[in-house]
């Protein structure tokens, strides 16, 4: 074991060893607040300001549509991964593998294609490469999660052309608390697990100065899935075990802060379905040979696999981040934002008690963004962007070779309101240099994307919103460089240095009803993509790929949105559903590309007794039987939830109970999605209790 502080017990130490430089604190997302009195009138709240929109736009202004989920229905929402956490909302699903990551899919597209934020900062841990890395992040102990779908945020990158997922927090304190003390305290725990989890966040300033201290522990066991799966009644290595712990300090003025946070996260999750069977596979030409095992070493190596069990992931992230803001900085300038943070991430893959493979990723990330007043009727923001990383796998399955990529970019985002019609434009310029440790030799690519956006509010509460972008996503250093074994993907992947850009053309219109009993949102999309990079399987044997990254066109066609309608004071009614269609569309004929969600329609009746809400919710994802070459159909299920929430006070501290069952008829079901799909079946009934007391 490490003689490091484990990062809980080093959040705590932080937070209360010192009380006298606490005088005060903030939860704003956690405390509930008062509950409304019985008999009051519902509010109609103000549409909520979507911080990954570099002009700080409210949701209802967007051009594409987004999601924002924060305070109780966030509270209801979370889960142990941020994926599980969102897939309820239209047009976004999970990529499950197991209990220990699982990152969302936003219309068919995952991976590099997704960018996941933390306050405006890219997370620079290892997801992308592979979708058994965890993401390195805690839902938990988040304020609010924002979603863009689409190639609508050129402000963080134009290879997101399926979306932007923004993680808000306290970790850097933007405000000195007026009244003393105040944090929050939360447990839960569920069923289908055994999962228990407990979270704390304090604050507290004085003067120009405040300090944050937050931390997280969980502990859930294999997952029990639903009825009848003929691998028994538990995912055998489905466990998670987190630790997070952070701290963070800012100088708070009139016109703006800056602030330093520290963050540690410690996780470790099984890897379900991981085969030691094929290990001593390779390839001759175009075809697997798995041949040469004798029949003596397969069964020492069985042996072995069985006495260390299932294979499993030691994941240590420590992460520094820098926020601030300043009003007015200089003449003709209303904001200056910057976001920086550095990151020394690894995690082990442990086979039979010994390291078999290592990922490093050292990164930094920077980003400085000039607001501007308006000038000749145009209000926008200016930015510059960089990033470093320096990613390594050592072991059996170092798969990709060392290598060191930089990324600059520049990027402009202006809007102009023309009476009703609000109009948004985008450019983005970026440049990348991938430096190999191996014969292979660097690339160097660059990209331009642009966007034009509009938004009509046509009558009182309507409005119609339309984008056009063309986005240029670059090739990662796995897509140029990957030769060797993934056993977890049950994968031999091959990469492909002759890689180009990727375009993507995409259209958006999204018509939204902002007020009144009946409210909506639905929005259609159609994404033709120029030289997409995909995982094309030249054989397989015995479940095993071989797989080289290559290029064709590509088209995502699909439809997506929920109608609201308030059926009196206190019950309302929502029917919400999605659909995707992903094909590659040149050469030989169209082909469906692999792991596209399946399309989704459901109910959800909700409702509000004063300080009591609940809801329950129906929804059907189809069978997904237009599949690729060598994936098999995955057939359609049924999902029953139930949700109730509970506001209260003990003496003069705000208290929220929560209580859902998800899954609640134990319903079988897979996720097209995941590639242990047959090996990691969604979880069958749980339960989930939790207590939030904020103070």
């Amino acid at each position: 074991m490490s003689a490091q502080p484990r990062p809980l017990a080093l959040a705590l130490l932080l937070a209360f060893s010192s009380p006298a430089a606490f005088h005060a604190a903030t939860a704003h997302a956690a405390d509930p607040g008062p509950a409304p009195a019985e008999g009051e009138a519902s509010i109609t709240l103000a549409p909520v300001t979507v911080s990954a929109s570099a002009l700080s736009l409210g949701s209802d202004d967007m051009s594409t549509p987004v999601s924002v989920l924060e305070g109780d229905e966030l509270l209801r929402r979370r889960e142990a991964s941020l994926g599980e956490t969102l897939e309820r909302e239209p047009g976004i699903a999970a990529s499950h593998f197991g209990a220990g990551a699982s990152r969302p899919v936003i219309r068919g597209m995952d991976g590099p294609r997704v960018k996941i934020l933390s306050d405006g900062s890219e997370i620079m841990d290892a997801s992308t490469v592979s979708p058994d890395h965890a993401v390195a992040l805690e839902p938990l102990l988040s304020r609010q999660i924002e979603v863009l779908r689409g190639p609508s945020a050129l402000a963080y990158g134009g290879g997101a052309i399926g979306g932007v997922v923004n993680v808000l927090d306290d970790k850097i304190p933007t405000a000195v608390p007026q009244n003393g003390i105040e944090g929050s305290v939360e447990l839960r725990g569920n069923t289908a697990a055994k999962e228990g989890a407990g979270a704390f966040a304090i604050t507290g300033g004085s003067g120009n100065f405040a300090i944050h201290a937050e931390g997280l522990k969980r502990d859930a066991r294999d997952y029990a899935v639903g009825h009848g799966w003929s691998g028994g009644g538990r995912v055998d290595g489905s466990y998670n075990e987190t630790e997070t712990g952070s701290v963070g300090l800012s100088w708070i003025g009139d016109r703006g802060y800056l602030g330093l946070a520290y963050t540690s996260q410690r996780n470790e999750y099984g890897l379900p379905g991981h085969s030691h069977e094929l290990e001593g596979c390779h390839t001759h030409g175009d075809e697997l040979h798995c041949g040469d095992h004798d029949d003596d070493d397969d069964d020492d190596h069985d042996h072995e696999h069985e006495e260390g069990g299932v294979p499993y992931v030691k994941l240590r992230s420590q992460r520094w981040e820098m926020r601030g803001e300043l009003l007015e900085p200089l003449p003709g300038f209303a904001r200056l934002r910057v976001r920086a943070g550095h990151t020394d991430y690894q995690h082990d893959e442990i086979e039979d008690g010994a390291v078999a493979t290592r990922f490093k990723n050292k990164a930094q990330d920077g980003r400085f963004e000039l607001e501007h007043e308006p000038l000749a009727g145009w209000r926008g923001v200016i930015g510059v962007q960089a990033s470093r990383r320096d990613f390594s796998a050592q072991g059996e399955e170092s798969y990709v070779a060392p290598t060191l990529t930089r990324k600059n970019a520049l990027f402009l985002i202006e809007e102009r309101r023309f009476g009703d019609v609000r109009v948004e434009a985008g450019l983005r310029q970026e440049w990348q240099d991938i430096n190999v440790d191996s014969t292979q030799r660097d690339r160097s690519h660059t990209g331009s994307s642009v966007s034009l956006g509009a938004v009509w509010s046509f009558a009182p509460q309507y409005s119609l919103g339309l984008s056009l972008s063309r986005a240029q996503r670059l090739p990662t250093a796995e897509e140029l460089y990957a030769d060797g074994l993934h056993m977890a993907t049950r994968t031999y992947e091959r990469g492909n240095p002759d890689l180009k850009a990727e375009t993507s053309h995409n259209v958006d219109i999204t018509l939204r009803k902002q007020g009144g009993d009946t409210t909506f949102s639905v929005s259609a999309y159609h994404n033709r993509v120029s030289d997409y990079i995909y995982a094309n399987t030249l054989d397989e044997v015995e479940g095993l790929q071989l797989i080289e990254y290559a290029q064709r066109d590509a088209v995502f066609t699909g439809i997506e949105g929920q109608v609201h309608q308030q059926l009196d004071r206190t019950y309302g009614l929502t029917l919400f559903g999605d659909y995707v269609r992903a094909r590659l569309a040149s050469g030989d004929g169209d082909r469906d590309l692999p792991r596209i969600p399946a399309h989704r329609v459901g109910l959800r009746l909700d409702g509000n007794w004063n300080a009591l809400r609940g809801e329950a919710e129906v929804y059907r994802v189809g069978e997904q039987n237009k599949v690729a070459e060598y994936e098999s159909s995955t057939p359609g299920y049924t999902m029953v939830n139930l949700g109730v929430s509970y506001q209260t006070r003990y003496e003069r501290f705000p208290v929220q109970l929560y209580l859902k069952a998800n899954n609640l008829t134990d319903q079988k079901a897979y996720s097209h999605t995941s590639f242990i799909k047959d090996a990691a079946p969604l979880a069958g009934r749980n339960l989930t209790a939790g207590v939030r007391l904020s103070f």
